[in-house]
């Protein structure tokens, strides 16, 4: 038996190294280089080739190495296995600290002295009043944000598929009360899974139910934000600038206009990035549960895709 890390373009060596001192008899292997595809019983995967995983005949569960799972429900000829994702009060901690500091940089005005530099301008302007965040998703991730502002004293709304109750927070949920959700909102900050049911669903329509110089930051998935429906809400209003962490095609193609705009921060999706010292035990329980039949932590739900 063995375990086969399937993550392309990235550097596993440090991955590969701690995984191993974790389960010194089992061997850590990683793809495309698999000396027994038939041996492989737990993959590790983030945006795996398509059909990858049809080699492994024996496999019996899948572990995410993040917590987003769109990718890998993505494939068609994906294996009737298991699958868990990554919950790490790391990457929750990475993500809360991203966005209170996306937040300051707009209320600071920042992005329009930023701006004014570059024109030779000054122009001193008081911060802006936000007082009203709305978070989209209220999973693992979204909760921590929402309890995060509102512990700063922020008015917080959080929207979700399926009626939620955190404490200190107003909750929305289902189609009926989108709009209700982020009628208030002064900053919206996108945390939604990207399923059938969420791609573009940020579309014209969503975004002319929001006030007036409002800010969106997306750092969830980029398809579930119609582009050209952002672009004209940032252009001919409501919004008053966007955050982009998290694109539809990453790298972002340097012909994209989402580059250029001058409303739109674009940062190379690192608003919370697994951290491999943090993650490896779980990856490693997950793989002895596996071996004895039980469930895996933080299972995936396929119906809910997420």
């Amino acid at each position: 038996m063995s375990i086969a890390l399937i993550i392309p373009d990235r550097k596993l060596d440090d991955l590969q190294q701690k995984l191993q001192l974790a389960l010194p008899d089992i061997p850590i292997e990683i793809w495309p280089k698999l000396n027994d595809p038939a041996k492989v019983e737990f993959a590790v995967v983030w945006k795996q080739p398509h059909g990858c995983l049809n080699s492994l005949v024996n496999l019996k569960a899948i572990q995410c190495f993040g917590a987003g799972v769109d990718s890998i429900l993505s494939d068609p000829t994906l294996p009737d296995v298991p699958i868990s994702r990554i919950v790490d009060p790391a990457l929750t901690d990475a993500m809360v600290t991203y966005l209170d500091g996306v937040v300051s940089y707009y209320r600071l005005r920042l992005d329009l002295f930023s701006a004014q530099q570059q024109q030779l301008l000054w122009r001193p302007k008081s911060p802006r009043k936000f007082s009203h965040i709305t978070v989209l998703g209220l999973g693992e991730l979204g909760g921590a944000v929402a309890q995060h502002f509102t512990r700063l004293g922020f008015q917080v709304a959080g929207w979700s598929r399926s009626s939620k109750s955190l404490p200190g927070i107003q909750c929305y949920a289902g189609e009926e009360q989108l709009h209700q959700a982020v009628a208030l909102a002064d900053v919206i900050i996108c945390l939604l899974p990207l399923t059938p049911a969420t791609e573009s669903r940020l579309n014209s329509n969503f975004f002319q139910a929001l006030q007036p110089q409002s800010i969106f930051i997306n750092v969830a998935r980029g398809a579930i934000v119609d582009d050209a429906a952002l672009l004209a809400a940032l252009n001919n209003g409501p919004l008053a600038a966007a955050c982009l962490d998290v694109f539809r095609q990453e790298p972002l193609p340097q012909d994209n206009p989402l580059w250029q705009h001058p409303a739109i921060l674009v940062t190379p999706h690192v608003s919370a990035v697994t951290n491999v010292s943090t993650v490896v035990n779980q990856i490693a329980d997950n793989y002895r549960r596996s071996q004895q039949g039980l469930t895996l932590h933080n299972p995936v739900n396929l119906l809910k895709g997420y």
